[in-house]
């Protein structure tokens, strides 16, 4: 299974960003994930296969969308409003089981990460 992810750049505050990643498996479930300075690696959105379900960290919540294109592969996540502290790299990750999960070890798969920055 491949993930390939696009989309980061450098935006200013209050602007948006559309990341994408194509899964060589259309049927998995799909999550972002991003890491900061810190070692930890935060989720960030979950949607199930076909995408009738979703899920969001506090922090997205209001200001993310995730969303998928079942014909391609692939999933988007709608950054809207970002901050500062969005800044990360973002890592899609993919699961054979079809629903959505919060929990980074619980993907099988996962893409290169790219690179986000929020900065005026």
């Amino acid at each position: 299974v491949q993930l390939q992810a696009s989309g980061g750049g450098l935006v200013q505050p209050g602007e948006s960003l559309t990341l994408s990643c194509t899964c060589s498996k259309r049927t998995f479930a799909m999550g972002w994930f991003r890491q900061g300075p810190g070692p930890e690696r935060e989720f960030v959105a979950s949607i199930s296969w076909p995408g009738t379900k979703t899920e969001y960290a506090d922090s997205a919540k209001g200001r993310f969308a995730i969303s998928r294109d079942n014909t391609y592969g692939t999933v988007y996540l709608q950054m809207n409003s970002l901050k500062p502290e969005d800044t990360a790299v973002y890592y899609c990750a993919a699961r054979a089981i079809q629903t959505t999960s919060r929990k980074s070890s619980e993907y099988t798969f996962w893409g290169q990460g790219t690179l986000v920055t929020v900065s005026s």
